[in-house]
């Protein structure tokens, strides 16, 4: 005779040992979630393409890809988006893991993952919608060429000495703690339901905004529309966020970010 225990996502055999119910069925989930970083990347990829892809509408790409200040702010927006899935779900994946094995003990759903990832990239969504207006400004200021570049050295020597700076201040290095310790996060305010879930996920999104905003202003320096920098800079971001792997990063990092500022702020004033 055998007994259960949905609470705590026990089965409980007659002798009263507890064995661990069956883990989700989460194959599903993470090819979903895999196929949405793919589809993100293949979507940058055939933007940047200067012939577009047979079968589809040339003026769309031209459009999307074309001078941001007659792009308009839909389109940039749109741009941003997949920018930010193909670049930040990808650093997503431990606590997405973390959550998914708090399942094998019936404390999570798949449906709850799910809310989860949904909560996180709403965060990324407004970062996006700021990225799109940020870029249509500059562009109108004619700082900023089609392919969101920095024209000026000025501003890239800025924005490089802004990220070098940024990679050594408190609130990075608290915002990089919390990332790096998804269980810990999950722990302490764990609660179940899908609402709690989406909470969560806003929350992790913050703290990886919190991290990363000025590392992704660089794209008006390597370009929004440059595949090398995204693919060097999600990177950087993964590696970033490991534990082990992370520590070491940040601060050389930081360095060699004012190092470049300087280089650049150099070159600046010899063209002056």
């Amino acid at each position: 005779m055998t007994g259960s225990s949905s609470e705590s996502g026990l089965n409980r055999t007659g002798d009263g040992r507890a064995v661990a119910m069956r883990r989700p069925p989460e194959g599903l989930l993470w090819l979903g979630f895999f196929t949405a970083i793919l589809a993100a990347w293949l979507a940058l990829f055939v933007m940047t393409l200067t012939d577009p892809l047979a079968g589809l509408p040339s003026e769309i790409w031209a459009a999307l890809c074309g001078d941001a200040t007659t792009a308009g702010f839909p389109k940039l927006f749109a741009m941003w988006a997949l920018m930010a899935a193909a670049m930040m779900l990808p650093t997503f994946v431990p606590a997405l893991r973390t959550f998914l094995h708090l399942g094998y003990a019936g404390a999570t759903r798949p449906v709850e993952a799910v809310v989860l990832v949904g909560g996180y990239a709403l965060v990324w969504l407004g970062f996006a919608a700021v990225g799109a207006a940020a870029q249509l400004g500059l562009a109108g200021l004619g700082l900023v060429g089609p392919t969101g570049q920095s024209l000026s050295l000025w501003l890239a020597a800025g924005l490089l000495l802004l990220a070098g700076l940024y990679q050594f201040s408190l609130l990075k290095a608290a915002c990089l703690a919390k990332c790096r310790m998804p269980l810990t996060f999950f722990m302490e305010r764990w609660a179940p339901g899908p609402a709690r879930a989406f909470r969560m996920g806003a929350e992790l999104g913050t703290l990886c905004l919190g991290c990363c905003w000025a590392l992704m202003a660089l794209a008006f320096v390597g370009g929004t529309m440059n595949l090398l920098w995204m693919g060097a800079a999600t990177l950087f971001m993964v590696l970033e966020k490991l534990p082990d792997i992370g520590r070491p990063l940040t601060r050389p990092m930081g360095a060699v970010l004012i190092l470049s500022s300087g280089i650049t702020a150099i070159l600046a004033i010899l063209q002056l």
